[in-house]
């Protein structure tokens, strides 16, 4: 049985969507979160955030996340935790998540990305205990630390020469014996004294403890078939990102990896109406400030196409 109709609807909990859900309360638009099955984002399992204004000592990801939803719920904002499986947006958009449906003039996607990860049970037991998936974010904690990159694409060599400003040395492993990478990127990483590159390797464990963080790796040669343990402080998985699109394929414009495309300096996809933040849309930076940032702009954008249809009221 279809609800009324919606103002407007945010699909994803993060940065993003927490930020556009505070401007669309706050402008009487009573907006509805749509949480998915992780509400929160990749922040609930990032654990130190220094990088977010306004915290001078710092705070937790989950607990950051959590004040922004107080912030939102203060002004009004609805949430359900569900997942949309199928959409459907021209005219009025009807979003499912089995057989319950949402209709909205709106939408606000800020479905996030999710980073491509080894799948070992060691990885996702230190992840935030001196693993990350985001130099960015976690370089700054691994100061005169030995740092081990997994990849061999431009996202490898851009984490691993960034982690060299902290870094006493970073090892670059990678399972072939050449790079992915865009010329200039592998040129850069080359040049750098502090990277060191081990090729036709893969990491089949991370050792460490949550309590006293990573102390070193075990690789596999896929050639020789030899294992061997390299000793380090920090681990970061940099094999790329996907953007948590799918349901939105063959209906919005994007790009070969899934990004949603919007208009320059808009949030504004190819169908009226709908809108893409954080993430979704952002293939560069991936920051939770910059997710807000567009998170604000969906918002704003949503509002003022809200006024042009006599939806506002």
């Amino acid at each position: 049985m279809a609800k009324d109709i919606e103002k407007m609807i945010i699909l994803g909990s993060g940065p993003a969507g927490l930020t556009a859900a505070i401007y669309a309360a706050r402008a009487n638009l009573d907006p509805l979160v749509l949480e998915g099955i992780e509400p929160g984002g990749q922040l609930m399992i990032t654990t130190d955030v220094d990088n977010y204004p306004g915290f001078e000592q710092g705070v937790m990801g989950p607990d950051l996340m959590l004040i922004m939803k107080k912030q939102a719920e203060r002004f009004g904002t609805r949430f359900e935790q569900v997942a949309i499986d199928r959409v459907e947006l021209d005219g009025t958009k009807v979003l499912y998540a089995g057989t319950n449906e949402y209709q909205t003039h709106t939408l606000v996607i800020s479905t996030g990305a999710t980073a491509k990860l080894l799948d070992l049970e060691s990885e996702s037991k230190l992840m935030g205990h001196g693993v990350s998936a985001c130099a960015t974010c976690d370089g700054f904690f691994f100061k005169d630390k030995v740092i081990a990159v997994v990849g061999g694409g431009d996202t490898a060599m851009e984490e691993a020469t960034f982690l060299t400003k902290f870094g006493s040395r970073v090892y670059v492993i990678h399972r072939r014996d050449k790079l992915r990478a865009s010329k200039t990127m592998q040129e850069r990483a080359f040049n750098n004294p502090k990277i060191e590159f081990i090729w036709d390797t893969t990491v089949t464990e991370i050792f460490g403890t949550p309590e006293a963080g990573v102390n070193g790796v075990r690789l596999h040669n896929v050639k020789s078939g030899e294992d061997s343990t390299l000793e380090c402080q920090g681990f970061f998985v940099a094999i790329g990102h996907n953007p948590n699109t799918e349901i939105f394929k063959n209906q919005l414009e994007m790009d070969e990896i899934g990004y949603i495309k919007v208009e320059p300096y808009s949030t504004h996809t190819n169908i009226a109406g709908v809108f893409a933040s954080g993430d979704a849309a952002d293939k560069i930076y991936r920051q939770a400030v910059t997710a807000a940032g567009t998170g604000c702009m969906a918002s704003l954008d949503a509002e003022k196409y809200l006024v042009e249809i006599g939806e506002a009221d």
